[in-house]
């Protein structure tokens, strides 16, 4: 008698810890050839909302560290992520991409982790200023972190797309929400499992997987969302995430043109994508 294989059930990742989805819902992921590879969660509007509430609490305390700490515990992630390297590339090849793709994606994920972590303490001392005023003051303009970020991440290179993404808003000092490829989700899933090991606080990072068309209203028109990312170049998304966000002001940052496989699509600017502005006037003594 032949044995029935147990597929792994994978779970959201929500305030560090990975509880199943409040829906009750999964789909199953198949390879190619029709097999099942995995079941994965369908998160709900109520697994997003708990997620921003996990990220809002966390924003504070990752805001305050040192921008030093924030790029080590972002190496460390890629040290992490180095050391189940095979496990990434092997999840890549089950949801369609050849040997070689695979392990491209996975080398340029971990090199993209490094590059953002030694951004982390950099790009104050680029974007940052002291202004020419007519006055008897001091003027500085600094960066800010923006506070929570919602990310719909790419998905196509759904490895790369997500860590290019993730990495420069917690650079910053921001935490996000992430809603996974709809397709490809099965690196996503085990990502979280790396942030776990790596050292960054619970509710930095929360990853969701589900259906764009039940989620993306939400992660547009959330009022404790402070911006949104996108990388879905469709009309329907543009026009559902730029209307929604314009309830709240959310700062939106459009990403659809970017082919996360060249060296272009690294660039501190991303950093600068989900930050603010903050300039102090103060007087000089006589």
């Amino acid at each position: 008698m032949s044995r029935l294989p147990v597929a792994k059930t994978y779970k959201i990742y929500i305030g560090g810890k990975f509880p199943r989805t409040e829906s009750g819902r999964y789909f199953t992921l198949e390879d190619k050839k029709g097999q099942v590879i995995a079941n994965i969660c369908r998160g709900s509007r109520k697994d997003f909302r708990n997620a921003v509430v996990a990220a809002r609490k966390a924003q504070p305390g990752w805001a305050s560290a040192s921008a030093y700490l924030r790029g080590q515990i972002l190496y460390r992630v890629a040290e992490m992520l180095e050391g189940r390297r095979e496990q990434f590339i092997a999840e890549l090849q089950q949801q369609g991409a050849t040997a070689r793709a695979a392990a491209r994606e996975v080398d340029l994920s971990i090199d993209r982790l490094i590059y953002f972590a030694g951004w982390a303490d950099k790009y104050q001392q680029v974007f940052s200023a002291v202004n020419p005023v007519a006055s008897s003051h001091f003027n500085f303009s600094v960066l800010e972190p923006t506070g929570v970020v919602s990310i719909l991440a790419p998905d196509d290179t759904s490895l790369l797309g997500l860590v290019s993404n993730v990495a420069p808003a917690i650079a910053g000092g921001n935490t996000c929400v992430v809603l996974a490829s709809e397709s490809r989700p099965l690196c996503a899933v085990s990502f979280a499992e790396v942030l776990h090991a790596s050292d960054v606080p619970g509710g930095v990072v929360n990853i969701l997987t589900g259906l764009r068309s039940e989620l993306t209203g939400q992660f547009a028109s959330h009022m404790d969302v402070n911006a949104i990312v996108w990388c879905d170049g469709s009309r329907k998304t543009a026009a559902t995430v730029q209307d929604l966000a314009a309830e709240n002001m959310k700062r939106v940052v459009r990403r659809t043109r970017i082919d996360w496989l060249k060296d272009d699509a690294q660039d501190p600017y991303l950093i600068r994508d989900t930050q603010e502005v903050k300039t102090t006037w103060h007087p000089i003594g006589t």
